[in-house]
């Protein structure tokens, strides 16, 4: 269930999709000879190319030796899960449809159809964008940042609930960190029976933590200068699951 609270400043499609890839730690694999997942068995080239090391004697090897070359044969899909404890915690998924080729002693798979699955609906990723496309700058620190927010710093969770529509705060029991990138911060507004996500965009793009640590100070400056706050105090509860 979504809000009315508009996202503005969102990552492209794109850039969503490798950072997804830089930070996936497992990879399924549906092919001609089933389905597998892989675990820390993965890396990407600068210009999109999954790399897999599968053991030898892998269905997989044998389904990307005997596939005609360039025609789409497998189809890997990974998840974006949210570090901090949230209902319904996976925040989008990818599946890139193409093929492998056997190179180095591992499986490079080229994409021909790159598909996001996001809380707002799916998207097909042009595949240019694709390949020239970067992950998030933060991204590799989002999960300490994130954790961190939520484990020590839960007054400003609060404080920053100020800045929400009280409409979207309608019902909360419970606000929580949910993504951050160098456009901005998403809360997760949890209710008795239902959820939804609010963007506060960041005034600038943060490049690196040291500009994120600024833009969150700004955002919480301009919490506590709000004139309107929540309707109610939340009332702490436990995540009932990862969703």
């Amino acid at each position: 269930m979504g809000d009315s609270q508009s996202w503005t400043a969102t990552p492209a499609a794109a850039e969503q999709a490798r950072s997804m890839l830089a930070t996936a730690w497992s990879c399924a694999v549906t092919a001609e000879g089933g389905r597998e997942e892989f675990v820390g068995t993965h890396s990407v080239t600068d210009d999109g190319r999954v790399l897999l090391q599968v053991p030898e004697d892998s269905a997989l090897v044998t389904a990307a030796i005997c596939a005609p070359r360039g025609e789409p044969s497998a189809v890997l899909e990974f998840a974006d899960v949210a570090p901090v404890p949230v209902r319904n915690r996976i925040r989008a998924r990818l599946w890139l449809a193409g093929w492998f080729a056997a190179q180095e002693g591992q499986l490079a798979f080229q994409a021909t159809r790159v598909v996001l699955r996001r809380p707002s609906g799916a998207v097909v990723v042009d595949l240019d964008e694709f390949a020239a496309a970067r992950p998030d700058p933060l991204v590799t620190a989002e999960a300490r940042l994130l954790t961190h927010l939520a484990d020590c710093h839960p007054d400003a969770v609060e404080r920053l609930t100020r800045l929400v529509e009280p409409d979207s705060l309608h019902g909360a029991v419970r606000v929580q960190p949910l993504a951050v990138d160098r456009h901005g911060l998403t809360l997760r507004i949890e209710r008795a029976r239902a959820h939804g996500d609010v963007r506060l965009p960041f005034h600038r793009p943060a490049d690196d933590v040291a500009q994120l640590t600024e833009r969150m100070h700004v955002l919480l400056g301009q919490a506590s200068a709000a004139s309107c706050p929540r309707p109610r105090p939340l009332q702490r509860q436990r995540a009932d699951g990862d969703g």
